[in-house]
């Protein structure tokens, strides 16, 4: 990659901050709404590595939010339409891609040795936990997102420990089970805007079936998240 790729991030970061993030592995758990946008901002900062994980195909439901979804990708497998992109932007990246669901069953099947951080953007409460429990373990920096879903004002994100989060109904189990386990502390974003109640109820998926669980969104919300969790990675890796 051409020196003129890098040039405008040394002027932020210094010569130093660019080579840490070219030796840097980061790992993106969830290439959706928030997500994509983690990728994209990690890629064009100069990320060398990335490890992406996502079990899921871009649908035409993705379109209003997901940076990755586009009517050319709908149809594509998630980490393919994110590969394409990075290489894209990067074509010197390096790419490991996981076409699966993250799930305690799988779990085993990524190494996460020598990560430099992980950014979790599941959508499952059971999944994220299991990546909380391996992170923790293995010692390695992690940053989870909380719902997105049914909000309107980015600027009410913010990134806070799990146990000094409210309002959000998702950090509130997330504290809980975070309890159970003796998770002592956990970095998180979330939203202190109270949820939007909708005004249309669930539309059906594809398949035509109702998922009763899935939350409204737009745009700017979930992008402003993955902006921001890709900014705390960033400074992270760069201090």
């Amino acid at each position: 990659m051409a020196e003129e790729f890098y040039s405008r991030t040394a002027m932020l970061l210094g010569e130093d901050g660019v080579e840490r993030l070219k030796n840097s592995t980061v790992a993106v758990f969830g290439l959706g709404g928030v997500g994509s946008y983690i990728l994209e901002a990690l890629v064009r900062a100069g990320v060398g590595h990335l490890i992406l994980v996502d079990g899921d195909s871009v649908a035409e439901s993705n379109l209003n939010r997901q940076l990755i979804a586009t009517t050319d990708t709908v149809g594509m497998r998630k980490v393919d339409a994110a590969a394409a992109r990075a290489r894209s932007i990067n074509p010197s990246i390096e790419l490991e891609l996981y076409d699966m669901f993250y799930t305690a069953e799988n779990a085993d099947s990524i190494d996460l040795t020598g990560t430099d951080y992980v950014c979790d953007a599941i959508d499952s409460v059971r999944s994220k936990m299991e990546l909380v429990a391996r992170c923790r373990d293995a010692d390695i920096p992690l940053i989870c997102c909380l719902g997105t879903g049914n909000k309107l004002d980015p600027t009410r994100l913010e990134i806070s420990d799990i146990y000094k989060t409210d309002v959000c109904p998702l950090a509130r189990e997330i504290r809980r089970l975070c309890r159970k386990e003796g998770v002592k502390s956990l970095k998180v974003l979330y939203s202190k805007e109270e949820p939007v109640i909708p005004k249309l109820p669930p539309v059906a998926e594809d398949s035509g079936i109702v998922r009763r669980t899935t939350p409204g969104s737009v745009s700017f919300v979930p992008s402003a998240a993955g902006l921001i969790i890709a900014g705390e990675v960033i400074r992270h890796i760069c201090r």
